[in-house]
């Protein structure tokens, strides 16, 4: 286990040092335990700030905070004089709660980011194998990495499943502290368009900034595609060190419209347009010092940095990439054209960070699986000729799905058939997009139910459905795609049980077919309703191999 961190205390003048909240006349000498947002976990000696969420204010819940033991409270207005009597504690000021709380935990942890070398990725895909690829990188140069991401928060030999993307500031700060302590010399971060926008990040600066790309996602809560880009682009405008450097992966231009919609081309435009930013090449290049942020772009056929040539199989990947001085051939187990992109964007943040050619291709050579990111489901090491190939994937949103189909439909010999839903309380707009998708790249699609959540699984099938049905895909009766499969046709079948719906895709698919497994990756459970149940798509496709293997 890693070496936890120390009982800290902090006085009240050390934790609201620099913050900008008022503390009026309280007693900067007050020791304070610890910081809470949370009202069910204030207790003796602790900070509570009252954070106004999307479902609750924590303003109102400032009093629990005090009876459980809370001995100051911040605020974003000023309390009349008889509330703050009644509450009796020190009551300090800040304009805003969320970035009160970030900047009080920063200096309750000391400050652990600035002792990382801090690298930020962003985008709607790619940010978990980015940072899988760069973390084996760091590894093979020497470097000791942690990691906080989608799949998983790690360092120092120790993993944990995550529960946000990003955390929040308290878990982070706390995290990053650890990390410290433990050794770790740099942070691989993937950074949420929800975490910017809730300033879970407020105050810290980032040295490397990666941008993956941009696609249909979270437009529930950001409105639009402009509304999204505009927050995925704060990571460069604000959360940049003055030095720091910018990497931004690019699409082929040749690429159809649902793909990223050149959202790469465009941050690259606009951030040399603001002034601050300088191309690869000009000043003192990499490690040079300039009064510019210097910006890198990458891709599969373009940038600076990019792939030459590449040979693509269910196997792997080998490939020749360019610009990174010498030119540099490397092999890859991952799986996808779509993984160039990725490794493009995790050598070209390897190269910044002053990785040798060698080591960054022992990194991408070490790297043999990325949790649910077209993760091959295999009994043994050796494959079964008169079986499919399964793989899981956990592309949730147009773009990924697209990409994911295209890539291996291209390497399929036989038929493919993939096996997918939508998340409730989510995005609806995105589920005939990615029927259309669906009906479009694959053989046989069979429609299932992924967190449904408190939507009902139905529902958010048939939204799914109408995407089919624009491309005249006709609906299979139910528990007939062996039929469909033994036909030769083109079709879908809608079967809520997803446990239903895997085991008839792969007990039917023929030896050369792949069975493409979306939606959930490396998560191990479905959300229905207010209940939460173990699911795992690896497991259940992994099973019904083996049933079929008989």
């Amino acid at each position: 286990m890693a070496q936890e961190s120390a009982e800290i205390t902090k006085t009240l003048q050390e934790l609201t040092s620099g913050t900008g909240i008022e503390v009026g006349e309280a007693d900067l000498h007050l020791q304070i335990s610890g910081i809470e947002a949370d009202s069910r976990k204030a207790g003796a000696g602790k900070l509570f700030v009252a954070v106004k969420g999307e479902t609750f204010d924590g303003h109102d819940f400032l009093k629990k905070s005090v009876e459980l033991g809370c001995v100051a409270v911040v605020v974003e207005q000023k309390l009349s004089a008889a509330t703050c009597r009644e509450l009796g504690v020190v009551v300090l000021v800040a304009p805003d709660g969320r970035q009160a709380l970030a900047a009080l935990v920063a200096n309750f942890y000391d400050h652990p980011d600035r002792q990382l070398k801090m690298i930020g990725i962003t985008g709607t895909n790619g940010k978990t194998t980015t940072s899988y690829l760069l973390e084996s990188m760091i590894l093979a140069g020497g470097g000791e990495p942690g990691v906080i991401g989608t799949v998983s928060y790690r360092f120092a030999g120790c993993e944990e499943g995550a529960s946000y993307t990003t955390p929040e500031p308290l878990a982070l700060y706390r995290m990053m502290r650890e990390m410290v302590e433990n050794g770790v010399d740099h942070l691989i971060m993937e950074v949420s368009s929800h975490a910017l926008v809730q300033k879970r990040l407020h105050g810290i600066k980032f040295d490397v900034a990666a941008f993956t790309n941009l696609s249909h996602e979270h437009l529930d809560f950001h409105g639009d595609m402009d509304g999204y880009f505009a927050v995925k682009s704060t990571l460069f405008t604000d959360y940049l060190q003055e030095d720091g450097i910018a990497v931004v992966m690019l699409t082929d231009e040749e690429e159809p419209v649902e793909q990223e919609m050149a959202w790469g081309d465009r941050l690259v435009a606009d951030l040399f347009n603001s002034g601050r930013f300088r191309k690869y090449g000009e000043g003192n290049g990499v490690e040079g010092s300039c009064s510019r942020n210097l910006l890198l772009t990458c891709g599969r056929q373009r940038g600076d940095i990019h792939v030459a040539e590449a040979e693509i199989t269910l196997e792997g990947i080998r490939a020749e990439i360019v610009g990174l001085g010498d030119d540099v051939f490397f092999e890859s187990p991952l799986v996808g054209d779509f993984n160039l992109l990725n490794m493009a964007t995790a050598m070209t943040i390897g190269h910044v960070l002053g990785l040798t050619e060698k080591q960054i291709g022992r990194g991408l050579v070490e790297t043999t699986r990325v949790p649910g990111r077209l993760e091959r489901v295999r009994l043994d090491d050796s494959d079964s000729a008169d079986q499919c190939r399964v793989f899981v994937d956990f592309a949730h949103t147009p773009d990924a799905l697209s990409g994911v189909l295209q890539s291996v439909r291209s390497l399929c010999r036989g038929r493919l058939l993939v096996v997918f839903g939508c998340g409730g309380d989510r995005d609806q707009a995105k589920r005939p997009i990615m029927g259309e998708i669906a009906g479009r790249l694959a053989d046989v699609v069979i429609i299932t139910t992924d967190n449904s959540r408190s939507e009902a699984p139905r529902s958010i099938m048939a939204d799914i459905e109408g995407g089919l049905m624009v491309e005249g895909c006709s609906l299979l009766p139910k528990g007939r795609v062996q039929d469909l499969l033994a036909s030769g046709g083109k079709g879908y079948e809608v079967i809520e049980s997803r446990r239903e719906a895997i085991r008839l895709a792969i007990s039917f698919a023929a030896a050369e077919d792949v069975v493409l497994i979306c939606g959930k990756g490396h998560e191990t459970y479905q959300l229905v309703g207010n209940k939460k149940y173990f699911f795992d798509d690896r497991l259940e496709a992994a099973k019904q191999l083996v049933a079929a293997k008989g």
